[in-house]
This record gives C-alpha cells, structure tokens and sequence, in this order.
C-alpha cells in the first residue's frame, strides 16, 4: 500500500499541478485528497475524454504536464483525444495518466470489469503508452524515471492502480446529501406504481443494484428492468433504441452523473424518443457509488434544460408530498415527458449486484 500524498509529492516534484479526471472508487482517496489540498487546480469531468482535454489545453497553456486519473472502464472514452490529439505521431502532447485497474488479473470482479481488465495493459502497449503498476512505494521510482520520460519525450505515461493500494483518506464530506428523500422510497413507490409490461433500464451503480435489490426484497414484478453494469452515460440511448422497437412503455431510470456524461444522447431522445418513452434523473448531485465526489449538477435547472431538449412536460419531486400523484402523472399519456427527483445518496449497506446477467437479458427480452 502507498500514501496518496507520496505520489501527489512525486508530481509536485516534477511541476505537474494540474489534475483532472472522473471519478472511480479504485481512486477515491486520491480525489478526496485533491478536493481537500489541491482545490484550485482539481476539475472533476463530466467524462475523461474531457478530462484529457482539459490536460491538453493545460499543456498548451502552461507547458507543464497535467495528471489525468480514471477507471480503465473509461480508457474507452480518453481514447479519441488520446489517440487524435495527444498521440506521439499527431501533437505529441506529454500526459500523466492514473488509471484504476478494475479486473486486474490478481483481483476477483465483476463480469464487466473483469473483460477490460484482461485487456488494459494490451490497450496502453498498443498506443504505445509506457506504465507502471503501482502496489508499494519502491513502484515511484519507476515511475518517477516514466514521467521523466514523459517530460523529455513529450509523450504519454501511465501508472496503473488495483482496488486497496491507496491507504485510506478521511472524505472531505462524511454527508454529501444535498437533498433529503430517501431513493429507496422514492424507487419503491416507484416500482409499485409502474404497469405490468413497463420495461425499466435503469444507469450503472447504485441505480441499478438498489432496484433489483428493492424488486427482490418486495416481490414487486421482477422481470421488467435491464441493468447497466457498465456503459456510464449510455442508459439514455438503450433505453431510446428499445423503445423505438417496441411497443412497451419504456422508462430510463438515469443518474444525474450519467446523463452529464454524454448529455447528447438525451438531446437525441428529446428528437427521436416514441411516445412510449418516459425519462427520470435521481439527482443527489453526486457520483455516489464511487466515493460520493460532486458531479456540481445541483444548480441545473433542468426544467429548462428538458424543454430545450426536446420534452414536452417536466416533473420535479423532491419529498414525499404527492409523490405517487406526480409519478402517476409523469406515466400517464403519450407524451414525452421528463422527471427530475432530488434524491439522498444510497442508505442501503451491502447492496447485490446484478452477476448472471445472460440470464437478465434473457429474462427482460421476453
């Protein structure tokens, strides 16, 4: 295990003082740490192909090179700016990259993560990107020579992180709770209130695992929903392509971190959505499955955001009065409609996860 602050010292040794990136539960300690000492110059992303970006533009401001964290899950969305803009062959633009390895090959995972975790060290040997994996503090040394590197060469480095090597740093916020309604009791009435036939796709994390662990718990219709176990930002445009195709009533029950994510894609269901398309955001303006980091969405108006979108009519819930009425409202009819619910973070410990999902999809497409 390494102390967070020994690789913040090693950067600040090497001038990089700029740190961007989306944030992962692998790196949580390293963001609370950034949140708490490096404030000034920490933007938590929307997704880390911005975050590269931002690294990008830093570079070309400053001529220091930047530290671009994520979960190798999102090595997939880094790869556009990486590979058009940063490249060696194309700009030749030097960035530090801190990927947290979910599905390393010493660590038991989920299906999703273990798929890319088979594959992140191939992909980074493939752009040609030197690394390091990180399990103790002799690992800096090499590290620091790759960064020199980096530096001389004006390339791309990395340092690759697996689940427990940071030691623990105290969370700036202990209650990040921006509003008060509890999302399990929203999600239950939810749930009972929803028609037989009612198809949900419902955002990777907390969403998911809480709906199926609230079905399971309650006996309420458990074979309606297709949980994201991956693909954060994509709910929208699952759920847009299997409503378009059927006839169900769909509902896409998204995250307010996922929908920033790729916000485009809820642009394209305002254009193109049936009218058997229902869209609802649990907003708790944070990314809470990963360590609670701000997404900063509580001062969206998304009333105004829908509208602009393409929805006819917006809901709003943010407590417990009428809360049934106003969903029964949002269900209702043939119209395209949008639900924002300001919802506290999760307050079930020890949440399931989704695990035979062949057999989930099997189930849902019936």
């Amino acid at each position: 295990m390494i102390e967070v602050k020994s690789l913040i010292n090693l950067f600040k040794k090497n001038k990089t003082d700029f740190f961007s990136g989306v944030p992962d539960s692998v790196l949580k300690e390293l963001s609370y740490y950034l949140q708490k000492k490096n404030k000034k110059n920490h933007i938590i992303a929307t997704n880390e192909g911005s975050a590269v970006s931002l690294g990008i533009g830093h570079y070309l401001s400053t001529k220091r090179v930047p530290c671009i964290y994520m979960q190798n899950s999102g090595l997939s969305n880094a790869l556009n700016p990486l590979i058009s803009i940063a490249h060696e062959k194309v700009y030749s633009i030097p960035l530090i990259l801190v990927i947290g390895w979910r599905g390393s090959p010493k660590i038991k995972d989920e299906p999703q993560h273990n798929v890319k975790g088979q594959i992140t060290e191939s992909i980074l040997k493939l752009l040609n990107i030197k690394y390091t994996i990180i399990r103790s503090e002799s690992d800096l040394i090499k590290f620091e020579k790759q960064i020199k590197f980096a530096k001389k060469k004006n390339s791309i480095v990395a340092c690759l992180i697996e689940q427990g090597t940071f030691k623990k740093v105290k969370k700036i916020n202990k209650d990040n709770d921006f509003y008060k309604l509890d999302k399990a009791f929203f999600l239950k009435t939810l749930l009972q209130t929803l028609k037989k036939n009612t198809k949900v796709i419902s955002s990777t994390g907390y969403n998911s695992r809480e709906l199926m662990y609230l079905r399971d718990r309650y006996k309420i219709r458990n074979n309606n929903d297709f949980y994201m176990v991956g693909g954060m930002g994509h709910t929208a445009s699952v759920a847009l392509g299997y409503s378009l195709s059927s006839k169900n009533k769909t509902v896409c029950l998204d995250g307010d971190g996922s929908l920033l994510m790729h916000l485009g894609s809820i642009k394209t269901a305002g254009s193109f959505a049936n009218k058997n398309f229902k869209y609802i955001v649990l907003n708790n303006n944070s990314h809470d499955s990963v360590g609670g980091q701000n997404t900063y969405s509580n001062d969206i108006d998304f009333e105004k955001l829908s509208k602009s979108l393409g929805f006819k009519n917006f809901y709003s819930i943010e407590n417990e009065k009428n809360l049934k009425m106003t969903i029964q409202k949002f269900l209702k009819g043939n119209t395209l409609n949008f639900l924002e619910v300001k919802v506290s973070n999760s307050k079930i410990k020890n949440l399931p996860r989704p695990t035979d999902l062949i057999k989930i999809k099997k189930i849902f497409m019936k």
